[in-house]
């Protein structure tokens, strides 16, 4: 007889890894202490010690998990923001089942950090007014993934097959992106 394998032990990293894939593959609204629990075969209340406020904490964890994007400068602004741009569209399309969350919590802890670094990027790369282009990229970029969500049925319970990646909707972004910069230029 085989021996039995020790537990995983739990960790704030596994536990958002179940979250993340309990929201993304059910939605958010099934994503409960006790399913992640579940998920993890562990008691619910085990999970509390890694996120001591329970749930609020965890909806906290997710938002910031795929809003933290982190860059190399390159060497104009104009393609630091497109490396931005793009490595955070692509952390939410990865995650539609919190892309509700990275939408209405206030960019916190690691989150905020990067979006001053980013605004830091900007303006050492002589970008006027960083902090209001970051924000109209970050508006862009959500935005686009909620419209790009919202069109590929990930929510539609009557669909049977999302489109999680569509050429139109790269298209689409890359243009919008380059409109955006442009105008951020004057």
């Amino acid at each position: 007889m085989p021996a039995k394998r020790p537990p995983v032990p739990l960790s704030r990293e596994r536990i958002l890894e179940a979250a993340l894939h309990i929201a993304d593959s059910q939605g958010l609204r099934r994503l409960t202490m006790r399913r992640l629990g579940d998920a993890l075969q562990v008691e619910a209340m085990a999970i509390y010690h890694h996120l001591p406020r329970g749930k609020e904490a965890l909806m906290d964890a997710l938002a910031e998990h795929v809003t933290t994007v982190h860059v190399e400068p390159s060497a104009t602004w104009q393609e630091t923001a497109k490396t931005w741009c793009r490595a955070a569209r692509e952390r939410l399309r990865d995650h539609p089942g919190v892309l509700a969350l990275a939408l209405t919590k206030p960019p916190k802890g690691a989150t905020a950090l990067a979006v001053k670094e980013q605004t830091e990027q900007l303006a050492e790369a002589g970008l006027p007014d960083a902090a209001e282009a970051v924000r109209a990229l970050r508006a862009f970029v959500f935005g686009s993934v909620a419209v790009e969500v919202q069109q590929s049925g990930w929510a539609d319970p009557e669909v049977d097959r999302w489109v999680k990646r569509d050429e139109r909707a790269d298209r689409d972004f890359e243009r919008g992106l380059d409109a955006l910069l442009k105008g951020l230029q004057t």
